[in-house]
């Protein structure tokens, strides 16, 4: 067992070393690993956090039932305010119906964020109301509403002024986050400035019990509208039922890999070139193919392990600055996206070194020890 142990140990002393001996060009691989490690952890931690905080807030609505025009997506902030605000008159005579609420959905392209159009003590009352850290509901069409986060973001307070959809409102209200948007607005202020007299984005519906029932009976009533149950639309909000993402991160994990495997094969073809004669005395000295092969694997298997670390603690760093800095920025990284990105780092660094170590053990001692 000593003898294992001290030839393990030396083995890695000798894998060390040889990083060390060209240390400018071990940390460039190194910092390629990292980098295709953090640039895969970082755009599925936006992603996946971006879409598990919309669902919350969507949750945090306290509607049981959604229901919204034929051609609407999942996204809110490409939704039209197409329906007549009279159809909520419809949907509360249906049997089941405990509350409606007709919401205004603006994007606002200045602070880039969803601003509700309330009507304000119907919206209150799909839930347990809103909760209020400081100051009251608006009461005048200029007056609006900011949660929690987007105060801190932009240093708002009670009075404070602020531009939506391009008209100037006074902050009557900082209330928790959770409740759909960053603002919230009077209905008829954000139909008249958004030009959509008495037309409204969506109706959150809360039933009396039995939500799939009520459910069907709104599909019957209203047949050509868009009525999901929230449960359901909440299992849409995820990137695997996101087609249009899938690309774009499969395209970041394909230029991380590419990145890591080309340095790391350039590092590993210039080290053996340097180790000619090096290679040529461990085959005179009766070193096997597979031990040339072995120790240049393991040489990249340490790079692969540095770079790995390196670019988790750069995702993590990076992400507490983002959150601190922005906190309406979600980031999520899924635990088996870490494991990913592991493999993915030894993936591109292992075939980046195949060739190299494949040329070094092929070597023929007398040609590497006449070497140059």
């Amino acid at each position: 067992m000593p003898e294992k142990f001290s030839y393990g140990f030396s083995i890695w002393r000798l894998l060390w070393n040889n990083l060390g001996a060209r240390p400018l060009r071990s940390t460039l691989s190194v910092v390629a690993i990292a980098l295709q490690v953090f640039l895969i952890l970082l755009i599925v931690g936006l992603t996946t956090g971006v879409m598990a905080e919309w669902a919350n807030r969507v949750e945090g609505v306290g509607a049981d039932i959604m229901v919204q025009s034929p051609n609407s997506s999942i996204f809110f902030a490409v939704s039209s305010a197409v329906m007549q605000e009279s159809v909520g008159e419809t949907i509360a005579r249906i049997e089941g119906v405990d509350e409606v609420a007709p919401v205004l959905i603006v994007m606002d392209t200045q602070n880039f964020l969803l601003v509700y159009g309330i009507d304000y003590p119907r919206f209150n009352a799909l839930s347990k109301g809103f909760i209020f850290r400081r100051g009251r509901p608006f009461e005048k069409p200029d007056e609006a509403l900011a949660d929690d986060l987007v105060a801190q973001a932009g240093g708002l307070r009670v009075g404070s002024k602020v531009t939506l959809i391009g008209h100037e409102f006074t902050i009557s209200g900082i209330v928790e986050h959770g409740k759909g948007a960053r603002f919230f607005v009077p209905l008829r202020s954000a139909q008249d400035h958004a030009g959509a007299d008495k037309r409204v984005s969506i109706f959150y519906v809360r039933s009396t019990g039995d939500t799939e029932r009520t459910r069907a009976k709104i599909v019957k009533r209203l047949p050509n509208y868009r009525i999901r149950s929230t449960a359901e639309y909440l299992t849409l909000m995820s990137s695997s039922n996101l087609p249009e993402l899938k690309p774009f991160i499969r395209s970041m994990m394909g230029l991380g890999v590419t990145i890591s495997f080309l340095v790391v094969l350039l590092t590993m073809h210039t080290m053996v070139l340097e180790r000619t004669r090096e290679i040529g005395i461990l085959k005179a000295l009766g070193s096997s193919r597979f031990d040339i092969l072995r120790l240049i694997v393991g040489e990249t298997l340490l790079i692969a392990a540095l770079g790995i670390a390196l670019g988790l603690t750069c995702t993590y760093g990076v992400s507490a600055v983002l959150k601190h800095a922005v906190p309406t920025l979600a980031i999520k990284i899924p635990g088996d996206w870490i494991f990913r990105s592991m493999f993915l780092g030894i993936v591109g660094a292992v075939a980046g070194a195949l060739y190299p170590a494949y040329r070094a053990a092929q070597s023929d001692p007398v040609d590497a020890l006449a070497y140059e």
